[in-house]
């Protein structure tokens, strides 16, 4: 599913690009606010010391207004929220070495370009700044509503589903995925075309995304 930078269907603006580095960080020194006990969570990320299970206390009450707003049945569950930078940079560099091996044509420059459709370069991922989160629809009991992917499945994996408007998904998922998009984004947030569980608030591509002149968040420390 990898396409070159160059191919003309590729008209999605990628967390890579270098108009997203360049807005500068203003930061609000806001604290990361716990997640859970306000919405429900889901485990699957978590790792021992409940870093996936915070945000910036701003997005947080923006998620908190979003859940508000959806109708009877439906609720946001949380699947990973701020990352340390360590397990940030893991996952791309594994991401892109992946597609490196499998595309033996492919410059590095090519799959570091390639591996920002999925996971962000740790200089400008906001999941180190406590501002996205990823995040599907459950019922009442929990279940997981059909979004036409499992969350974090990748462009290989999904051939390409993952992307929030790919064509071809049912229309239940696509339902979904837009009562998703029907309360995040009046709440502010902004979506990553490439993942349609991934939305962010503060950040810099929310920044570049809102026409914003600087970043509210840059990559901050977590303290269990």
């Amino acid at each position: 599913m990898w396409q070159s930078p160059n191919d003309p269907r590729n008209d999605v603006v990628l967390i890579s690009d270098p108009r997203v580095a360049a807005i500068p960080v203003q930061e609000s020194d806001e604290p990361l606010a716990e997640v859970r006990g306000r919405l429900r969570v889901d485990e699957r990320l978590a790792d021992p010391d409940g870093a996936w299970a915070h945000l910036r206390a701003g997005l947080l009450e923006r998620l908190e207004r979003a859940e508000a707003g959806l109708p009877d049945g439906y609720h946001l569950l949380i699947v990973e929220g701020y990352r340390p930078i360590a397990t940030q940079s893991l996952y791309f560099t594994r991401y892109r070495d992946e597609l490196l091996a499998a595309n033996p044509g492919m410059t590095v420059e090519e799959a570091h370009v390639a591996a920002s459709r999925y996971v962000s370069p740790v200089s400008v991922a906001p999941h180190t700044a406590g501002a996205a989160v990823d995040l599907t629809l459950c019922d009442p009991e929990g279940v997981e509503y059909d979004m036409g992917t499992q969350v974090n499945d990748n462009p290989e994996e999904s051939a390409g589903a993952c992307y929030t408007a790919a064509p071809g998904i049912s229309a239940d998922a696509r339902a979904h995925r837009d009562l998703l998009a029907a309360v995040l984004e009046p709440a502010g947030l902004v979506n990553y075309p490439t993942e349609w569980w991934h939305w962010s608030y503060g950040d810099r591509y929310w920044a570049l995304a809102t026409g914003a002149p600087h970043a509210l968040y840059g990559p901050t420390g977590f303290t269990a």
